[in-house]
């Protein structure tokens, strides 16, 4: 009988596994290894690893994170991909926007980067649609002949198609398409209309065309782990969502932020269940730490989100994303300062203390010199090289003229001011205020710095989850099946019987998507929503619409939330003010098949233990580790800190600092005055000094 779920998440240096066993509401949990020439292999290795004493035929369902496509655009990999566009329109990716990335000036200190599509491989067919999907002039289907012909003779595979205005009317589109399955059939497309229907060429064009670049990988990747499974599978999407693994290879740009996103959801569920509604997530990985921010239950979505150089604007989970993981390599600067990051160890060869070859200095093994991480990783898998991390890291400290404790403490605060940076990103810049916020910290690496984050940003408590290195891949077990859909539709004048034709096609669009995945009618979640802006602006917000039928009312409490919305991103609005006319935009979608959510069980009240009420038992062991009380200040402590191990902390313990808290895949080092007290449900609550 098939009773057990699994969800995998594939970060840079580990696999991450979660099974839950639908019957009991047991929740397992192991860590293996990545294996980035084939991340099937560790794919398979943890399903394997899990199921000790069990079959794929005990499982009901498998959802996987996947970075597949997101490292092929971080790593700038993109395959040759031609692209084709209204005649007229061949330099649109040459012109691009004229903003410049933040950190520049202006644009005579920017050098602007290759294009995804050199100009050279962007071809032109005549045909032209107005803003209302009316035909101009007709496509001209011998000139797409020759340009599919071109494509095939060049040996270019992978095609995207934008043309102008054809989020009103596909047709001209899916006209080039039918050409080139006949002239080219072994090339792979991607139509602007189906990836992203909505206004705005260049970007459109740019995540058509990554859309096009992911195809081929992403649909070899998941044909090779499907025929080693041997079973259906699901993979996360970027939008919060899940989808079949036979549906997402003809979408897997939606895919992108997969395993963020899934570390999101889980952390936002953790938060809720511990009485936190609004909390930061912080999910620290081997290569980089992923933060979101998560407001009534809800991360923030964004259609504004890029990968890498490249604007998708796909709806995606808000993460910001910094490279400062536990693989982040220290180095120093011509200028001969400390750096740390963005480049990293990764898995192979890792740092220098995993002992496969790695030479630079990470921030794992300044951990390890520090003696903050114990001497081995995953309850003695993976034994580490103190020495040599603390050979490296003197040499490292000679070139700097510091002591090796000094050398190894300021790769830890320049990895902690990179992870604080990143989260004032997500709430500082978006209007809201750090200090109202607790954070959720897991990962691998995600708990070691927390208390340097407590102080750097006054938070008023970090929430550790039971089995940290795993809350991506179980958030994978929490997540429901969703598509999202958009139309745009720019009017001053809403005609609510259009907007309802509207809203009625994105719903059927969505319904056959889920019958598709199986959930019938009576199932079905939509969820409206509306991109509104005041006239004359450039972009808009994006707020929730009610559902129900169309009406005046209806219409009054949209633009309600638009106001309120504006007011409290950017500090103004218009409400009362009729020069200053709403217009709307786009309307969307969201087709969700819901799931059963896995329960996070209460612990029960232990037992009274001999000792000081609200105590700890004792350490198991006690070890040399190195904290700073004031990291302003080069003066620093070696302490015979007390080692507990997670497993023996019962409800209502607390452990003050300086100590270690250790467990199967990530360690808390608790500085001096924190303390980090056991909830209700197992996870730990850290606190500064007079908290």
């Amino acid at each position: 009988m098939r009773s057990v779920r699994i969800g995998v998440d594939t970060g840079g240096t580990f696999t991450d596994v979660v099974m839950v066993d639908e019957q009991t509401g047991e929740i397992s949990t192991t860590k293996t290894p990545s294996t980035p020439g084939d991340p099937a292999d560790g794919f398979m290795n943890g399903v394997h690893k899990i199921l000790a004493g069990r079959g794929l035929a005990d499982v009901a369902g498998i959802v996987h994170g996947t970075t597949v496509a997101t490292n092929q655009l971080l790593e700038d990999r993109p395959v040759d991909l031609g692209f084709v566009t209204t005649e007229g329109f061949e330099f649109i990716l040459e012109i691009a926007r004229q903003s410049v990335p933040d950190g520049y000036g202006n644009s005579y200190f920017w050098v602007k980067p290759p294009r995804i599509v050199p100009v050279h491989r962007v071809k032109t067919v005549a045909g032209r649609l107005d803003h209302l999907g009316q035909e101009v002039r007709p496509f001209d289907e011998a000139q797409a002949a020759e340009v599919a012909r071109w494509f095939r003779d060049q040996g270019i595979t992978a095609v995207g198609v934008c043309f102008l205005h054809s989020y009103a009317n596909p047709a001209h589109e899916r006209a080039m398409r039918a050409v080139l399955e006949r002239e080219h059939p072994g090339a792979v497309v991607s139509l602007s209309s189906d990836v992203l229907r909505e206004y705005r060429e260049y970007e459109r064009s740019v995540t058509t065309l990554v859309d096009a670049a992911v195809k081929p990988i992403m649909r070899r990747y998941i044909a090779g782990l499907s025929a080693r499974l041997g079973m259906p599978f699901s993979v996360m999407k970027s939008n919060g969502g899940v989808l079949s693994a036979a549906e997402v290879v003809d979408q897997p740009i939606t895919t992108v932020l997969s395993g963020p996103a899934a570390g999101a959801l889980g952390a936002a569920l953790i938060a809720g269940t511990a009485g936190r509604g609004s909390a930061i997530t912080l999910d620290g990985g081997g290569t980089s730490t992923d933060v979101a921010v998560v407001v009534d239950g809800e991360p923030s979505l964004t259609t504004e989100g890029s990968v890498g150089r490249y604007p998708c604007k796909i709806p995606m989970i808000d993460i910001v994303t910094v490279g400062a993981g536990g693989g982040s390599i220290a180095w120093i600067s011509p200028e001969g300062t400390l750096k740390v990051g963005p480049r990293s160890a990764g898995a192979d060869p890792g740092p220098i203390c995993y002992g496969k070859g790695g030479t630079e200095v990470t921030v794992t093994d300044a951990h390890v010199h520090l003696g903050r991480v114990p001497p081995h990783l995953l309850g003695g898998e993976i034994p580490l090289d103190a020495a040599a991390a603390g050979a490296a890291i003197e040499t490292l400290a000679g070139k700097l003229g510091l002591s090796p404790e000094r050398t190894a403490t300021g790769i830890l605060e320049i990895s902690a001011f990179n992870q604080s940076n990143a989260i004032r990103q997500i709430t500082v810049k978006r209007g809201l205020d750090v200090r109202d916020f607790p954070m959720v910290a897991f990962g691998g690496s995600g708990p070691l710095l927390v208390c340097r984050l407590i102080d750097i940003l006054s938070l008023p408590a970090v929430i550790v989850p039971a089995n940290p290195g795993n809350v991506s891949a179980f958030g994978l077990l929490t997540v429901d099946v969703k598509n999202d859909y958009v139309r745009t539709h720019v009017t001053r004048e809403l005609s609510l019987a259009t907007a309802a034709g509207i809203f009625g096609d994105l719903e059927e669009q969505a319904a056959v998507a889920l019958r598709r995945e199986g959930f019938p009618d009576g199932r079905h979640v939509y969820a409206r929503s509306a991109d509104l802006r005041y006239y004359g602006q450039a972009y808009e917000v994006r707020v929730p619409a009610p559902s129900g039928p169309l009406d005046e009312a209806w219409r009054a409490e949209v633009l309600d939330r638009f106001h309120q919305a504006h007011h409290r991103l950017y500090g103004y609005g218009y409400r009362d003010d009729p020069r200053h006319a709403v217009e709307w935009v786009n309307l969307r979608v969201s087709g969700i098949g819901p799931i059963t959510r896995p329960a996070l069980p209460e612990l029960p009240e232990p037992p009274e233990r001999p000792g000081p009420v609200g105590g700890a038992p004792p350490p198991s062991e006690r070890r040399r580790v190195y904290f700073e009380e004031d990291p302003a200040s080069p003066a620093g402590e070696w302490w015979t800190a007390p080692v507990h191990q997670r497993g023996d902390l019962r409800r209502g313990d607390v452990v003050t600092g300086p100590a270690v808290i250790e467990e199967y895949g990530s360690t808390l080092p608790l500085h001096p005055g924190f303390t980090a007290e056991v909830d209700a449900h197992g996870n730990l609550v850290v606190k500064g000094a007079g908290a």
